[in-house]
């Protein structure tokens, strides 16, 4: 029977961290930073283990009992907990870090007492060696598993609403599988009182996986003002396309990526000042870009052959080449012959390729973590200039110069450490407000004289302006991004911390 018991705590390992990946996941997708969520999720958690393990001394009688009651409560506690703190971001948003911790902390505590009633409950069965090696090599082995299986199939596939109720789900059948196993230590009021516990406990937890895909809808139709037209998670983020009369607009983990009625204001700022003026162009390398607006703009030039595109997420390059508002929107750009997606890390494949571009446009995400800020380092830049041709420049979409000032101008001083000539520029996004980029190369540059391309926003006068900053944007001392500092998040958080309170 103990071997039953050490499955069960197999189980019951896995739940716990898996709670545990949930809560620090979410936070990741709703509020950023996720070296910062996962750090303190996992601190408050183990913290929280400690305090329920030093609990389990108070527990005298009834150990069998107690287990089960407790397997039931974390059951419904975790499994809950990731719907609960959707709808408290999307309803209430200000109390969410404390629902966050205090779920994190309830958990944990339930969590660490498990463990302690277990090996009390097999003492009987087991010495003390055999007991502490038998219960903890269990306890790691599915905390192993249920990190393996978290990245590359629960979250992706399941969702993480879903994800926690499924292990709910398995808390609840642990209690109800004990409860079976161990009936015979049990007095019959107690078995019956626990029978209606856990079939109450299955039902709920059941019926909260059958509606899961409607909750998230019900939290997701309130954090967006919009009509939903697809939302999806993948292991590197969540998906949101959202539509209003005319208007569709991308979000990834809930901010905003474009509205589609300015969207041709940062697309052509972003390529054409560069562009415009390499008239011997033909090899084209965009790193992110996995909407394909910046591929549409550079496929307007005759002149270039082929257009790499590197986007980590094939998820994003599948939506963008196949549903037909999107490609109505970025002109089929996917389709054309031009042009080849690979879906990679951009360093990585900057790392191990051997290629050379007349012209790099990077359209990686804003550095809110440290995922994204590597990118942004003169480690990266380094890697980037192997890669550029000899007259060539990239331009680099670099935030807001007026909302993360530090931010915006830390990047070009990055940049410029790495080795590069900049030419620091910015253009009005309603949708954004005044957004920042850089063109950088080897040599000096000037602005084109004229555009021999189609636009609907830029003219040669225009973009002369773009160049010349007012007084609250002008460049500012800062730190260089480097990879063992990651000094960029910090100006990054803090800056639009500010914007947002």
């Amino acid at each position: 029977m103990h071997y039953a018991l050490l499955f069960s705590v197999f189980i019951v390992a896995s739940c716990g961290l898996a709670y545990e990946l949930v809560a620090g996941a979410l936070s990741s997708y709703l509020i950023g930073d996720s070296v910062t969520q996962f750090s303190t999720v996992i601190g408050a958690y183990l913290f929280a283990m400690g305090i329920g393990s030093w609990l389990s001394r108070f527990i005298t009688r009834d150990l069998m009992m107690r287990f089960i009651q407790i397997e039931l409560l974390v059951g419904l506690i975790g499994g809950f907990s990731a719907a609960a703190l959707f709808f408290v971001f999307a309803y209430l948003a200000g109390p969410f870090r404390f629902a966050l911790y205090t779920g994190v902390g309830v958990v944990g505590v339930l969590v660490g007492l498990e463990i302690p009633l277990v090996m009390r409950i097999l003492k009987e069965e087991l010495d003390l060696r055999e007991l502490v090696a038998q219960v903890l090599s269990v306890d790691y082995l599915g905390a192993l598993a249920v990190s393996v299986f978290f990245p590359l199939f629960l979250a992706p596939h399941l969702g993480l609403i879903r994800t926690g109720l499924l292990f709910g789900l398995l808390n609840a059948l642990v209690a109800a599988w004990a409860l079976h196993l161990f009936r015979r230590r049990l007095f019959v009021s107690g078995k019956r009182a626990l029978a209606v516990q856990c079939s109450l406990a299955v039902a709920l937890l059941a019926i909260g996986m059958g509606m899961a895909g409607h909750l998230t809808s019900l939290a997701e139709a309130h954090l967006y003002s919009d009509e939903i037209v697809h939302a999806e998670t993948t292991p590197y983020q969540r998906i949101v396309v959202t539509r209003w009369r005319d208007d569709l607009r991308l979000h990834l983990n809930g901010n905003l990526q474009f509205s589609s009625r300015d969207e041709y204001r940062y697309h052509e700022a972003l390529v054409h000042p560069a562009l415009a003026t390499l008239p011997g162009a033909r090899r084209v390398l965009v790193l992110g870009g996995g909407d394909g607006l910046a591929l549409r703009e550079i496929l307007k030039y005759p002149q270039v052959v082929s257009v790499t595109l590197v986007d980590l997420d094939p998820v994003m390059t599948r939506l963008f080449s196949t549903a037909p508002p999107l490609t109505a929107l970025n002109a089929d750009a996917f389709a054309s012959p031009r042009v080849r997606a690979i879906n990679a890390d951009a360093m990585s494949w900057l790392d191990a390729s051997e290629e050379t571009f007349d012209f790099i446009v990077i359209d990686f995400p804003d550095p809110s973590g440290y995922a994204l800020g590597k990118l942004y380092s003169t480690a990266f830049y380094r890697v980037l200039d192997r890669h550029l041709a000899p007259q060539g420049l990239a331009a680099i979409q670099a935030t807001s110069p007026l909302y993360a000032r530090k931010a915006y101008w830390c990047i070009v001083n990055t940049l410029e450490a790495a080795g590069f000539s900049t030419a620091p520029y910015h253009a009005l996004v309603p949708s954004f407000g005044e957004w920042g980029f850089v063109i950088a190369g080897r040599q000096h540059y000037a602005p084109p004289l004229h555009y021999g391309i189609e636009t609907r926003f830029l003219t040669p006068e225009i973009t002369a302006g773009l160049f010349r900053f007012p007084a609250d944007m002008t460049r500012v001392e800062t730190e260089i991004n480097r990879l063992n500092n990651q000094v960029l998040v910090r100006y990054f958080e803090e800056e639009w911390r500010q914007v947002i309170h």
